[in-house]
């Protein structure tokens, strides 16, 4: 039996467990006895790994008693302390030390000691006693093991790839259907949003209907891939990967011109680069043989951390922490690990130790990067290694580049150190910048995948590894990655921990099967997007029954579309593009629209270009939100409020909350309003019947067609309006006095004020700003 039809084996039993746990209390115990197969990985190492491993773990300068659980042979070890005893013994619990410990009434003797604050519940020791009568067999760690694409289950009326042949096996194991096939309006806007973060216009939705003729949803898929709005899409992901912000961060806070590493990853995006290129630039361009301004160009991934313009600073304390960055950042972002805890011990919970850690630390450790460069009063834009762009290369390599000025760019980007200057890399005691203990080489933790002798030890070398076939982990975190973008969760919930600590994927054999596919077919991102877009599981309808509810209230098992709430960027996008307010210039400097008065300075120093917010006009205005400006210190408070990232570290997903703040910045953001506005006033002077105009507003903005009940409810709440703006004519101008763009004074009557007001609702739906 393979690794993952065991594992698959232990996650059916398991599933029983925890639907018995829906019932009554009394039955709890029995049904989970009713596991027949128990599972190192999905069972025990869980609970091991919550409850014991920080004590008996992988981190040697934290180990109690010389125990460790978490590799095989020294579990079944001699005791230290009592030779003639053993923490386990093959299917007998009553002989095996960790089962009498875990269950004694002593208190001196019960473990977790009672001062840690960790108990074990009946449930989780009733699992570890059944594992050890069972053999107490271990499993390698499920991400550490190479993906095999396994053979999918069998094909039936409902599937149409790969994918739903996996999903469709997972659903009937838990007694779920698929849901019927959403509509067309439904998949146009869904696509729409998944690949360009744009709604569909309602041109788009009117010439592909119902999916006819020529006007299939193939050719909807791939038209939206051709648009450059895919890659601007995308990269709002890699920007939070990237860390990517267009300020230092520290105290002053000062401007920085890392922009263009942004208009990079949107070319890379829409030219389709394949990932292990996307990667190994971005890692090693500077490396690579002669290589090209555009391969150094995106090396800056690895320079967009935080920096200090502090007088007084000790340098190397500061490049200590710029190489922790990236190595963190690497490790999280491309491995889905969390390994910055080795920097100061042994990693409590996965095979890392702190040696291994600074090894792979050694790669990021040989650049010319300065810790400080000078206090803010002459602070530059981009700091030591620097890509100098000229006017030449605008027009040349780099024409992606959307720079309109003649003065030339800096962005901070990659070097390498020569081998008479090559710097030696130190453990550091605790972590400590000037604690160095003994020298270390470039390598990577032997858990993960060897470092193979023929590859150089310098980040290409560390490309290399990373974009390896053998490497088990970067095409899994990849895949989960758009699997996440796509359906809200990936397939590992934790997108950021593939290891022992993270989740379980739900659905194994899928994730490997399409992991090993997307290396197979050269890393093709349009095509993952396509493939996964394309599938029956896909296209459902986002409906939720009670039985679903019941069964899987978080749709892990994928028997229905999920309802999840635009990312803070696309909120913004789709009331500028539905409006028609939105400017569709591709890349360029960040852009500062409006924000609330006083936010920058009482964050500020003053001191600085950054000293206070000057907020920008014309097209400026009108921007995607991508491009908003980004002061670290002082996050975009609107896009904050929507769950963004606030950039100071690399973010491999967000969260999604549902706070009261989040309607008052709809009804009450300047912008939002303002589209209100400027989109009733081109409505009424296209239409001459108010009710075509509310109409078309509906399918601008909920991108269906409207209801009957809906649009006598629109016509009642405009009618409302109306009656209000021609009882109080000096509401009228104060209402429509917002935002920049132009007012036409023939506009400037209670028609236009009333109809703004019902489009400020329909911006306010729910349904508006979800993608079901």
């Amino acid at each position: 039996m393979s690794f993952w039809r065991k594992y698959i084996f232990g996650l059916v039993a398991t599933t029983s467990v925890f639907l018995g746990s829906c019932s009554q209390e009394k039955e709890k115990t029995s049904t989970l006895g009713s596991a027949d197969q128990i599972s190192y990985n999905f069972h025990i190492r869980p609970i091991l790994s919550d409850k014991c491993f920080a004590c008996h773990g992988p981190d040697a300068n934290k180990r109690e008693a010389d125990l460790r659980l978490d590799v095989e042979s020294a579990a079944f070890a001699a005791l230290k302390e009592n030779p003639s005893r053993h923490a386990l013994v093959a299917g007998d619990p009553q002989n095996s030390e960790v089962f009498v410990r875990i269950t004694s009434e002593d208190p001196a003797e019960l473990m977790p000691p009672s001062e840690s604050n960790l108990a074990l519940s009946e449930e989780e020791i009733d699992l570890i006693k059944k594992w050890i009568e069972q053999g107490a067999k271990y499993e390698p760690h499920w991400a550490f093991v190479k993906a095999e694409k396994v053979t999918p289950p069998p094909v039936n009326e409902w599937t149409i790839n790969e994918i739903d042949q996996f999903t469709f096996q997972k659903m009937g194991e838990m007694g779920l259907e698929p849901n019927p096939q959403a509509a067309p309006y439904e998949l146009i806007k869904r696509a729409s949003l998944d690949l360009t973060g744009l709604p569909p216009s309602p041109e788009l939705i009117d010439r592909y209907g119902d999916f006819s003729g020529e006007n299939s949803y193939e050719d909807l898929l791939d038209g939206l891939l051709a648009q450059p709005s895919f890659g601007e899409k995308l990269a709002i992901l890699w920007m939070d990967i990237s860390r990517y912000a267009d300020s230092y961060g520290y105290q002053d806070d000062n401007i920085r011109t890392q922009w263009p590493y942004r208009d990079w990853v949107i070319h890379a995006f829409n030219n389709n680069l394949p990932y292990d290129q996307f990667i190994t630039w971005q890692l090693a361009g500077d490396l690579l043989p002669n290589p090209t301004k555009e391969q150094i160009l995106a090396t800056a991934f690895n320079r967009n951390h935080k920096y200090t313009e502090e007088g007084g600073v000790i340098d190397e304390e500061y490049r200590i922490e710029y190489v922790l960055d990236k190595t963190n950042t690497f490790s999280k972002g491309l491995l889905g690990l969390t390994m910055e805890c080795a920097q100061c011990h042994d990693h409590k919970y996965d095979p890392i130790s702190q040696k291994e850690y600074f090894e792979l630390f050694a790669f990021f450790n040989n650049t010319p990067e300065k810790g400080y460069e000078g206090d803010v009063s002459i602070s530059k834009p981009a700091k030591t290694p620097i890509l100098w762009i000229e006017q030449d290369d605008l027009d040349g390599i780099l024409n992606f580049i959307n720079h309109s000025d003649t003065s030339r760019l800096s962005v901070s980007v990659m070097g390498e150190l020569d081998e008479e200057k090559s710097r030696t890399t130190y453990i550091l005691n605790r972590g400590v910048y000037d604690a160095p203990t003994e020298p270390v080489a470039p390598s990577t933790p032997t858990s993960i995948l060897e470092f193979p002798d023929n590859l150089p030890q310098n980040r290409l070398g560390l490309a290399q590894w990373t974009t390896s076939q053998d490497n088990p982990l970067t095409a899994r975190v990849f895949v989960n990655l758009i699997w996440q973008e796509i359906f809200g969760t990936g397939i590992v919930k934790s997108a950021g921990d593939f290891g022992m600590q993270g989740d379980l994927p739900s659905h194994p054999e899928l994730l490997d099967w399409l992991a090993v596919d997307f290396m197979e077919n050269g890393w093709d991102i349009k095509r993952l997007f396509k493939q996964i877009m394309s599938s029956a599981t896909y296209k459902q309808s986002a409906k939720v029954s009670s039985k679903q509810l019941e069964i899987d209230p978080e749709n892990i098992y994928l028997s229905r579309a999920p309802r999840l709430r635009l990312p803070a960027e696309n909120v913004q996008d789709l009331v500028l593009a539905s409006s028609g307010l939105l400017v569709k210039k591709l890349g360029g400097p960040s852009v500062k629209p409006y924000q609330p008065g006083g936010i920058w300075e009482a964050a500020s120093s003053g001191r600085g270009e950054l000293a206070t917010y000057r907020q920008d006009h014309g097209e400026s205005l009108y921007r995607r939100g991508l491009y908003n400006f980004i002061k670290l210190t002082v996050p975009p408070p609107k896009a904050i409020i929507f769950d963004s990232s606030n950039r100071d570290r690399c973010e491999v997903g967000r969260g999604r909350t549902n706070t009261p703040l989040q309607a008052l910045v709809m009804m009450n953001d300047p912008l939002v309003l303002e589209a209100s506005r400027v989109l009733a006033s081109k409505l009424l002077e296209k239409h001459e019947d108010v009710q075509d105009a509310m109409e078309e507003a509906f399918t601008r903005i909920v991108c269906r067609p409207i209801k009957e009940k809906e649009r006598d409810l629109l016509a009642n709440y405009f009618e409302d309006q109306l009656d209000r703006f021609e009882s109080n004519p000096d509401q009228i101008r104060p209402t429509l006095e917002v935002g920049e763009y132009p007012l036409d004074s023939d506009a400037i009557n209670s028609k236009t004020a009333a109809l703004m007001q019902v489009i400020v609702s329909l911006y306010n739906l729910e349904e508006t700003i979800t993608k079901i």
